[in-house]
């Protein structure tokens, strides 16, 4: 899809900004670029759609030499997400995210359609085509920079540190929906980023720079379990969880396949008892085909008991999931960082398939910070 060859960018006075870079990208990967600041992560993706013009080598897509191709017909037939969103405060919703099938010259029926259609696949509805960019939450922006990059239906993206300025909460709910966004369409991805737990988290690949040149490629496991040198070990951070526990990588290997639940038609005398049959204090709520719909708790039939009978009408819906081949490392740092007692795991359709509690990643976190090592106990 994507091959870099003895790609460099010098400036004047001889410096490099990026040296020599080989690189081969596969169709459907999704590829971070990571290092300190001037390492060249940004200056590489930029000649990758020409915004900066390489001093040598070559950039082929899918086989075509991009030094080629006219640089403004090239940037079209490529998606592009910055960290400042870039929406024209003037436009619609609508106008934002079809500019480049404008620039195109699709036809207007075609373009609200692809509107429309985007807008489904990050759960908003065609409500929002006539809005504009100030009535819309930095999250909300940030999806809509996202769908206009795949307005054109692009088979590559470049995205330079597209969630940085978010506040971590919805940082996290973006990651998780542009992974899954990614594996729905198959795109090709090329991501900056200088945050180590987001490389992990979203990247097939990790390309760790230095100095303009790459010091490692490979899988986050791969650069987790064998990091280069000293200078990758620094840089990733020894702190890293399952580092020791490196046969227990998947959501699906750790969690409980039971987990109790309950459905919404069910009384809330009803709810207790499975409760107290099981010793929870909280249930998760199924509808059809086990479909999760939320969780109720004892606060929340307590609260509700005098105006509530069923559990369906004490509902809390907002509640946070995984799916089983999510990585561990993942999983617990949302538990401890949100201080959550557990976590859903879903499929693809949204179906309750297991659960990962709080407990079962006790031993998780005791290798990951004590290791091998052996606690002595001084007593005086």
């Amino acid at each position: 899809m994507l091959k870099l060859t003895n790609l460099s960018k010098i400036y004047k006075g001889g410096k490099h900004a990026v040296k020599e870079i080989n690189l081969e990208i596969e169709k459907g990967e999704f590829i971070c670029f990571i290092g300190p600041s001037g390492c060249g992560k940004t200056t590489t993706m930029k000649m990758i759609n020409r915004m900066i013009e390489p001093s040598k080598g070559s950039i082929f897509i899918e086989g075509k030499n991009i030094l080629d191709k006219d640089p403004v017909k090239l940037r079209r037939e490529i998606g592009y997400v910055i960290q400042q969103i870039g929406l024209f405060p003037h436009m619609t919703i609508q106008q934002n995210i079809v500019l480049v099938p404008k620039l195109l010259k699709w036809p207007e029926d075609k373009k609200r359609a692809r509107a429309e259609e985007l807008l489904k696949l990050v759960d908003m509805g065609p409500e929002y085509l006539d809005r504009y960019p100030h009535q819309l939450s930095g999250g909300q922006q940030q999806r809509i920079g996202v769908l206009r990059a795949l307005a054109a239906d692009p088979p590559l993206i470049l995205m330079d540190e597209p969630f940085g300025a978010l506040d971590p909460i919805t940082r996290d709910a973006l990651q998780e929906e542009f992974k899954k966004l990614q594996k729905t369409l198959h795109k090709t991805i090329v991501f900056v980023t200088h945050d180590m737990d987001e490389a992990i988290k979203l990247a097939d690949r990790i390309v760790i720079l230095r100095d303009g040149e790459i010091v490692q490629v490979g899988s986050p496991d791969e650069i987790l379990r064998n990091p280069a040198n000293e200078f990758v070990e620094e840089f990733i951070g020894k702190e890293r969880l399952l580092q020791a526990r490196p046969n227990l990588e998947r959501v699906e290997q750790l969690m409980n396949p039971n987990p109790i639940t309950v459905t919404t038609d069910k009384t809330l005398s009803d709810a207790i008892q499975i409760m107290r049959q099981h010793r929870v204090d909280s249930l998760l709520v199924v509808g059809e085909n086990g479909v999760l719909k939320g969780y109720i708790d004892v606060e929340s039939i307590d609260l509700n008991r005098k105006t509530a009978t069923f559990v369906g009408d004490v509902l809390n819906t907002e509640v946070f999931t995984v799916q089983k081949d999510t990585l561990v490392r993942d999983t617990v740092r949302k538990i401890l960082k949100r201080g959550m007692k557990y976590v859903p795991v879903v499929d693809e359709n949204k179906r309750l398939v297991g659960i990962v509690t709080r407990a079962s990643l006790v031993d998780i976190v005791y290798d990951s910070i004590w290791g091998d090592e052996e606690i002595h106990v001084v007593s005086s």
